[in-house]
C-alpha cells in the first residue's frame, strides 16, 4: 500500500504538502506527459489510432478484432474494469494479453514485425498530438481534480526508462525515490567517512560529539561485532564490510522518520539487495579460504561417525545444510523488511483512529443526545493517537538502531561460520 505521509510503497515521485507546490494547470496541454497518458480520454483516443494502425500495417485477422472497431473498444473498456489490474492499462497492452497470444507470437517471429508493432504505438500515442486535438478537450471539473491530485508530487525524470503510471516502470531503466534517497545516503557516508580517515591519516584526532560518536560506533562495531563473531585474527579486514552495512542499513532506516520520504528498507528488493551483499561474501571468502570444494565440503559439520553411516548421512547433511545456506540469507532480507514495515503499519493503524471516530460520527444524529459523551470520545481518541504516535516514533528510532546491529551481526556470524572449519 501506499501513504502519503509514510510512504511504504516506493514510487517515482517525491512527495512535499500540498500548500508548499500547488498545481495550477489550465488546460490538458500544460500537463505531464505521463499523466495525460493516464486520462480514459487520452487512451480511448489512442486506442482508436492503434486499432487503424493494427488493422491496415499487421493484416490483423477479422476474429481477433471483431466485427467492428467500436464491439473492440468496448470489450477494451470492460477489459480494464474487469480487473484492477488492467486499470491504466493502454490498448496495445490488452491486444497482447487479452486476444489471440497465439497469433502474436506467430506475427512477432516474422522479419520485421516487431519494429513495425512498435512504430505503430508510437505513432499511435503521441502524446503532444492529442494535446493539440481540439476535439478532445478536458472538462474545467476534470483539470481541477487533475489538479488536486498533481498538487505535492515532484515527478523524477526519467532519460533511461517509461513508466506505466506513478508506482510502476513500462520499460527501460527507471529512477525511483528509494534509488535517490540511497545514493544520498551513500554520499553522506562517503563524505562524513573520507573525511574521518584524512583526520585519522595525518593524525589528528577528529573532534566534536558528533566525531566521537561516529569513532565510538566503529569501534564498537570492531570490538563487539566483528571479532568475536569472525575471530581476532582475521575480523578487521571484515570491519569495513560491516561497517558499510551497518551505516547503510542505519541511514535507509532513519530517512523512514522523515515525513514524505520513506525507509528503502521497508522494500523487498533493498533488504534483498544487502542480503545478497553478505551472502556474496560468504561465497567468495569462503571459497578464497578452502577452494571451492572445499567450501562446499565445509559446510558438514565434523561428526565422528563410522564409514558405513557416514556415506549416508553426510551427503543428506550436505544437502541440508547448503538449502540452510541459501535460506538463511533469505531471512536476513524478509526479517529486516518485516520489522521495518511492521512498525510503519502500527503507527498507521494508531493514526486510523482518528479517522474511524470522523466515520462514526457521521452517521450518529445531528442533535446527539450525549455530546459530553461525543466530546470524551474525540478527546479520548486525540489522547491516544497523540501518545500513541510519539511512542512508537520513539521506538521506531531505538528499531532503526537495533535493526542495522542485528543485520550486521547475523552477516558477522555467517562470514565467520564460512571462513573457519566447523
Amino acid at each position: 500500500m501506499a501513504s502519503a505521509i509514510l510512504h511504504i510503497k516506493d514510487s517515482y515521485y517525491f512527495e512535499v504538502p500540498k500548500a508548499l507546490l500547488p498545481c495550477n494547470y489550465g488546460t490538458k496541454s500544460e500537463f505531464p506527459e505521463l499523466w495525460v497518458q493516464l486520462d480514459d480520454q487520452f487512451q480511448a483516443w489512442e486506442a482508436s489510432r492503434l486499432y487503424d494502425e493494427f488493422k491496415s500495417e499487421m493484416n490483423a485477422p477479422a476474429a481477433l478484432l471483431g466485427n467492428s472497431k467500436r464491439q473492440v473498444l468496448d470489450e477494451y473498456e470492460h477489459w480494464k474494469h474487469e480487473d484492477h489490474a488492467n486499470a491504466g492499462k493502454p490498448f496495445d497492452r490488452f491486444l497482447e494479453e487479452h486476444h489471440a497470444k497465439d497469433w502474436f507470437a506467430e506475427q512477432f517471429a516474422l522479419r520485421g514485425v516487431p519494429t513495425m508493432w512498435s512504430d505503430a504505438k508510437v505513432r499511435a500515442g503521441d502524446v503532444e498530438l492529442f494535446k493539440q486535438d481540439a476535439t478532445s478537450a478536458w472538462s474545467p471539473q476534470k483539470i481541477h481534480d487533475y489538479n488536486e491530485h498533481l498538487s505535492g508530487k515532484i515527478l523524477i525524470p526519467q532519460p533511461f526508462g517509461e513508466l506505466r503510471n506513478f508506482y510502476e516502470r513500462e520499460s527501460g531503466f527507471a529512477i525511483s525515490r528509494f534509488m535517490i534517497i540511497e545514493v544520498v545516503i551513500a554520499l553522506i557516508l562517503w563524505a562524513v567517512f573520507a573525511w574521518l580517515g584524512r583526520q585519522t591519516e595525518e593524525g589528528e584526532r577528529p573532534r566534536g560529539r558528533l566525531w566521537n560518536l561516529l569513532e565510538a560506533v566503529v569501534v564498537f562495531i570492531r570490538d563487539q561485532v566483528a571479532r568475536p563473531a569472525i575471530g581476532e585474527h582475521e575480523a578487521d579486514r571484515f570491519v569495513p564490510l560491516l561497517l558499510t552495512l551497518f551505516f547503510f542499513i542505519l541511514g535507509c532506516n532513519l530517512f523512514g522518520m522523515l515525513p514524505w520520504l520513506g525507509a528503502p528498507s521497508g522494500e523487498l528488493a533493498v533488504t534483498a539487495g544487502m542480503a545478497c551483499v553478505t551472502f556474496g561474501a560468504v561465497v567468495l571468502f569462503g571459497c578464497r579460504k578452502f577452494g571451492l570444494i572445499g567450501f562446499i565440503l565445509n559446510q558438514v559439520p565434523s561428526m565422528d561417525l563410522p564409514w558405513f553411516m557416514a556415506i549416508f548421512l553426510k551427503p543428506m547433511i550436505l544437502v541440508i545444510e547448503l538449502l540452510g545456506l541459501v535460506i538463511k540469507h533469505a531471512v536476513l532480507a524478509v526479517r529486516l523488511l518485516a520489522n521495518m514495515v511492521a512498525g510503519h503499519m502500527t503507527l498507521l493503524a494508531i493514526m486510523g483512529l482518528t479517522f474511524s471516530i470522523q466515520a462514526v460520527m457521521e452517521f450518529m444524529p445531528a442533535e446527539s443526545p450525549h455530546p459530553g459523551l461525543d466530546a470524551l470520545a474525540w478527546s479520548g481518541t486525540a489522547v491516544v493517537v497523540v501518545l500513541g504516535s510519539t511512542v512508537l516514533s520513539v521506538l521506531e528510532l531505538f528499531v532503526a538502531f537495533l535493526q542495522a546491529y542485528i543485520f550486521t551481526f547475523l552477516s558477522a556470524l555467517f562470514i565467520g561460520a564460512a571462513v573457519h572449519h566447523h
